[in-house]
């Protein structure tokens, strides 16, 4: 008997239901992947275009800053909310920072070097000619360090500086302590180390500590001065400007005026200081000029862009809501794809992958509430250039650009108000509430694929307890029952023909013994 074949021959026809099993499953696999494929094509326009391209207010800005003068004293960035109103700047004086700086440690010391070997040059010590004790009291030496009452030392209340510190790590230590609100740096070519404080104005501090000991970390990087204690420190100042002949303070170098960003880059006064005047007798004063003029090349660019992303992606919807479904097309199983050749299999499986998302109801709720939204704007949009094309087109939109410009030279309060928001409610533009609808619909895929709707990543994981989740955890039960009760059934076949064969056998010994009884084998 040819046991192998009779129970692959029985087998085939007992392995119909797993495999339409692991059909079904791929399926949703499938399905689910391209769940994923559509969550990381809206998220992308919400996240990417939406909120941080078109929706910041740099986008919609149609105003610009023309300046005239002292263009290298103050730098200025007219917003979207400037006013128009031509200014005059002065400036008697910058906000500075609270600082302190050393002498310097020795010309082109790189910042790999050690505290130990720094306190070697100071110490006049040549390292190869060190006695053992002299290396020990090197390696063991430690510096302390505070400012604006921080302190630099661990959990133990240990100094964090000792022998083998490279300047690069001191550097990197301070900065790493945002309590302390101050920054260092270090110039190899000095041999300085300059620590600023994080705000300017008269209200920063770069505060040594009051003892000796909290100053021992700078005393290294302080051999040019004759006392190595007494450190070079500046207590930050407040930033004076006079606007149209009004004094401004600031206790920092940028502030905005008449929705106009100054930058304030240096003074334009021949005489410095807050309790100067550009009018005073004696001092010359070059200040800038300021008018702003209205230029929709960016809001245009804007929109264009947002039109065609917005096409772009109902397109996309569009295609997985139509998409044909071949029904006829299963999933292959290994034994189909062992018969046939890579290119057949590609093709099959394209067809079988088509349409998962056919008229998938969380799509085409997503469309038609884009869609609605635009209707509902159609109004002031056409006024500004954009209609929609015909039904057949699922709300594609059209821009005619000479329109557009005109609608935004003559009213570009009422383009930012439409697309962005009025300041009043910033919410109720456009741009909001389609980042709006399409949130809902990450909310609803993530609900059913287990997707992240925080990410538009292909390769984020999926969240078990979504509804296809669980469906694929039911499956992969099923699977693993139908194959333990194929296993038991292969093996009770093989000892079903086995135990038959050796009756078989049993039963020819027999009769070959009979006849030969008989005479007649």
């Amino acid at each position: 008997m040819d046991i192998d074949s009779m129970v692959k021959s029985m087998m085939t026809a007992k392995r119909v239901p797993l495999d339409k099993l692991n059909q079904d499953k791929q399926l949703l696999e499938w399905k689910r992947e391209s769940y994923r494929e559509m969550n990381s094509k809206l998220y992308d326009f919400r996240t990417n275009k939406l909120t941080s391209k078109y929706g910041v207010s740099s986008a919609m800005n149609m105003q610009t800053a023309v300046t005239s003068g002292n263009t290298t004293a103050v730098q200025a960035d007219a917003s979207a909310t400037a006013n128009g109103i031509d200014m005059a700047v002065s400036v008697t004086q910058l906000a500075t920072k609270a600082k302190v700086e050393t002498a310097g440690g020795g010309k082109m010391v790189p910042a790999s070097r050690t505290l130990a070997e720094m306190q070697m040059i100071i110490d006049g010590k040549d390292p190869s000619k060190l006695t053992e004790d002299e290396k020990k009291a090197y390696a063991d030496k430690t510096y302390n360090f505070s400012i604006n009452g921080v302190s630099f030392t661990d959990s133990n209340k240990k100094t964090l500086f000792t022998s083998d510190t490279s300047i690069a790590t001191v550097v990197a230590t301070i900065n790493s302590k945002t309590d302390a609100k101050v920054t260092a740096k270090y110039d190899e070519l000095t041999g300085k180390l300059i620590i600023n404080s994080k705000s300017s104005g008269k209200n920063s501090e770069a505060k040594l500590g009051e003892d000796a000991k909290d100053s021992e970390l700078l005393s290294l990087f302080n051999q040019k001065a004759a006392d190595k204690s007494v450190f070079n420190t500046a207590d930050g100042v407040n930033a004076f400007a006079y606007v149209n002949g009004v004094k401004i303070e600031k206790d920092t170098n940028t502030f905005s005026v008449n929705g106009v960003t100054l930058t304030l880059l240096k003074e334009t006064t021949s005489t410095v200081g807050e309790n100067v005047k550009p009018t005073d007798s004696g001092v010359l004063d070059n200040p800038l000029f300021i008018t702003t003029t209205t230029d929709p090349t960016k809001a245009i660019e804007t929109i264009k862009g947002f039109v065609e992303d917005y096409n772009a992606l109902i397109l996309t919807l569009s295609k997985r809501i139509g998409e044909a479904k071949y029904r006829d097309f299963a999933p292959l199983t290994d034994e189909q794809k062992a018969e046939m050749k890579d290119s057949d299999i590609e093709a099959w499986t394209e067809k079988a992958m088509s349409g998962l998302l056919k008229n998938d109801d969380i799509l085409k709720s997503t469309l038609s509430s884009m869609r609605t939204l635009i209707t509902e704007k159609l109004g002031s949009l056409s006024a500004m250039g954009i209609t929609t094309g015909s039904y057949s087109e699922n709300g594609k939109l059209y821009i005619d650009e000479a329109k557009l410009k005109q609608a935004l030279t003559d009213n570009p309060q009422g383009a930012i108000d439409l697309l962005q928001g009025p300041q009043s409610a910033a919410t109720t533009g456009l741009f909001d509430k389609l980042a709006d609808t399409i949130s809902k619909s990450l909310s609803s895929i993530a609900d059913r694929a287990g997707t992240n709707r925080f990410s538009g990543e292909l390769t984020s994981s999926f969240k078990e307890e979504s509804v296809m989740g669980k469906q694929l955890k039911e499956y992969n039960k099923r699977i693993s029952t139908m194959l333990d009760y194929l296993e038991n059934a292969e093996t009770r076949y093989y000892n079903q023909f086995s135990a038959m064969e050796t009756a078989m056998n049993k039963l020819n010994s027999q009769s070959a013994n009979l006849l030969s009884s008989f005479g007649m084998s």
